[in-house]
């Protein structure tokens, strides 16, 4: 979302206007000319797609490793701490709005192949599943900055399958690996209509330690750009 509203516009991802579409509307309405958005008949296809490998009386595990950790925006049953394993968290998409701008462009995190990642799991009640995880595939599919993708969660009480949102390589604004010099520089100082990236690394790190887990790379970056926002 380019930032051409007033810088006090703050835009909150809440449940209300995942489900109304007004979240949808606002953020089509400030992103840059020429961004390609899905449908909403696009994103409920995927979303049945991806349905359709669950069986429909079972819940579904949905796994979150940034801002769906510590705003959901979904009604779930339980919440747990994981682990995947063949992905990695990494900033490495462009954000011209939202948490940057055309001329400071911010970074948002996403899965990328190789490694693991540690995040946090929301089991859905197979009656809910449908209707709650609609609202989780608006919020992150409504660009194709991101591909629906089933993954094995590794958690104390065993291995939970569970779907996740995976970087699609082929987007526009996929960063690919920057150095970290680079990505510390746009997280100290980018920031939009949904807050700034320091806020977005430090809520990132507080909901990893709030279920006991930790992140290096990230507590790296946080420790380079400092904890006291601009």
């Amino acid at each position: 979302m380019p930032d051409t509203a007033p810088p006090d516009s703050r835009i909150i991802i809440t449940r209300e206007a995942l489900r109304d579409g007004s979240l949808l509307a606002e953020a089509r309405r400030r992103m840059l000319p020429g961004t390609i958005f899905r449908t909403d008949a696009e994103i409920a296809a995927d979303l049945a797609a991806s349905l359709a490998r669950q069986p429909p009386d079972q819940d579904v595990w949905l796994f979150g490793y940034g801002s769906l950790m510590w705003n959901p925006a979904i009604e779930f049953a339980e919440r747990r701490g994981a682990v995947v394993r063949g992905w990695h968290r990494r900033f490495c998409l462009w954000l011209h709005a939202g948490r940057g701008s055309p001329d400071n462009p911010g970074l948002m995190l996403a899965l990328d192949r190789g490694g693991s990642c540690a995040g946090v799991l929301f089991r859905i009640p197979a009656a809910k599943a449908r209707a709650e995880l609609l609202l989780a595939w608006r919020r992150e599919l409504f660009t194709g900055a991101y591909r629906s993708h089933w993954v094995t969660a590794l958690t104390d009480a065993g291995p939970v399958r569970a779907v996740t949102f995976v970087v699609n390589r082929a987007y526009d604004r996929y960063a690919g690996r920057l150095d970290e010099a680079t990505v510390a520089a746009h997280l100290a100082s980018a920031t939009g209509s949904l807050g700034s990236c320091r806020e977005y690394l430090a809520e990132t790190l507080a909901a990893l330690q709030s279920v006991g887990l930790r992140d290096r790379a990230l507590e790296r970056l946080q420790r380079i750009i400092g904890t006291t926002p601009d």
